[in-house]
């Protein structure tokens, strides 16, 4: 890149972060610019347990130090993939005042979302520790940043479940984040849309064949409101895809209606006669609704396996979606749900004020000093220890 090249892409960071921080910062870096510069100690930390996620705020704060021509000292704490205790600092950040003042805003935007949607996704996959999981946050993310945050986030609970014996997920549903689950392409065969314009399922299944001829097929099967049905006809359209395990349905059912064949009576049977301790350990009227209830249950994955097997199609593998988050999956789990695959976006953060990082200046030209009550940020002999430790199933 040339030199105006260089300035050019200097100047339109500078421009993006003067117009996206709070400007009290801003103005701050103006007054101490006037007054004289200071070494100053960020912490930087969130108020509830986390996975650690902070590469993309590390290589934002690498970015904007070479553009400024300074140098930040990165104390990484809790390194990416390590479990975070509430208001434990995730990283103490030294620089100049003058270079650091204004970047608050954008460096929290950056860490606390992340890190709260690996912890999600960390438990998701131990609550499912067999079950390969596929990412499809990016429908509902609020535009590319956040895609590639969330995403990022997913891929560290991800790895950190997998230290823990867990198969975590597997891929995305999309090309552009694929790079963070370490694959070119995303993942991915037919929405709802393709078996609206196919007709039928069948149909819908044979359109996908004929123009991906070499690829494992999975088909949503719920379109019709004919899981079971429909899903024996594409078996015996494609036997041998469903004889060599290259055949999966999708299970989307949604909340409005049960499985084809369930009601609540029929439901409950289906429990009894798979996991019948789940349906005696329920403790909410959510976690019934998982079990039992309309949309993808428990009993309908079950009731889905149930009809493959009655009619030879053993190798047929089911993939689940609609609502999978953290307390569907523990669910899932207890009712044993025989279950191959879930694609999930649900671990972004429900609650949003749970994603607030918050950073306070703890040391000013080496004197240790924070607002009162935030005392128990301040460096412990010089240095805190680093987290190595992973969280337990409930943390």
């Amino acid at each position: 890149m040339d030199a105006g090249g260089e300035g050019g892409g200097r100047a339109a960071l500078e421009a993006d972060i003067a117009a996206r921080s709070d400007t009290y910062f801003v103005r701050t870096r103006r007054i101490v610019e006037r007054f004289g510069d200071k070494r100053v100690t960020y912490a930087v930390f969130l108020r509830r347990p986390v996975i650690s996620a902070p590469r993309l705020m590390l290589d934002w704060l690498g970015t904007v130090s070479a553009a400024r021509g300074t140098a930040f000292d990165l104390d990484v704490v809790y390194p990416e993939g390590t479990w975070v205790g509430a208001g434990e600092p995730i990283v103490y950040i030294t620089g100049s005042f003058i270079a650091l003042s204004d970047l608050e805003t954008i460096l929290l935007q950056k860490l606390g979302p992340a890190c709260v949607a690996a912890h999600n996704a960390y438990q998701m996959c131990l609550a499912l520790p067999s079950v390969a999981f596929l990412a499809m946050e990016a429908r509902h993310c609020a535009g590319a940043e956040m895609q590639d945050i969330i995403a990022y986030a997913c891929s560290v609970g991800s790895a950190a479940a997998r230290e823990e014996g867990a198969r975590g997920f597997v891929g995305n549903a999309n090309d552009g984040t694929a790079h963070w689950f370490g694959a070119a392409r995303g993942l991915g065969t037919m929405p709802h849309s393709l078996i609206g314009y196919a007709g039928s399922t069948v149909r819908a299944a044979e359109m996908f064949r004929e123009t991906f001829p070499d690829e494992p097929m999975t088909v949503l099967v719920d379109y019709f409101g004919r899981e079971i049905s429909d899903g024996l006809a594409v078996c015996a359209r494609f036997p041998e895809l469903a004889a060599a395990g290259q055949l999966s349905f999708r299970l989307d059912t949604h909340g409005g209606r049960f499985l084809e064949g369930l009601d609540p009576a029929e439901s409950y049977a289906v429990l009894e006669r798979h996991a019948p301790g789940a349906i005696r350990r329920y403790r909410s009227d959510t976690e019934l609704r998982y079990l039992v209830g309309t949309g993808v249950s428990a009993a309908s994955i079950w009731r889905m396996r149930e009809a493959l097997d009655a009619a030879g199609y053993k190798r047929v593998r089911i993939v689940v979606s609609s609502g999978f988050g953290t307390d569907k999956c523990r669910v899932m789990a207890d009712a044993r749900a025989p279950i191959d695959v879930v694609g999930t976006g649900s671990f972004i953060p429900d609650s949003w004020a749970e994603t607030y990082a918050t950073a306070d200046i703890v040391d000013y030209d080496g004197v240790p000093m924070v607002k009162v009550g935030r005392e128990f940020l301040l460096r412990r002999n010089g240095a805190r220890k680093r987290g190595t430790n992973r969280p337990s199933h409930e943390d």
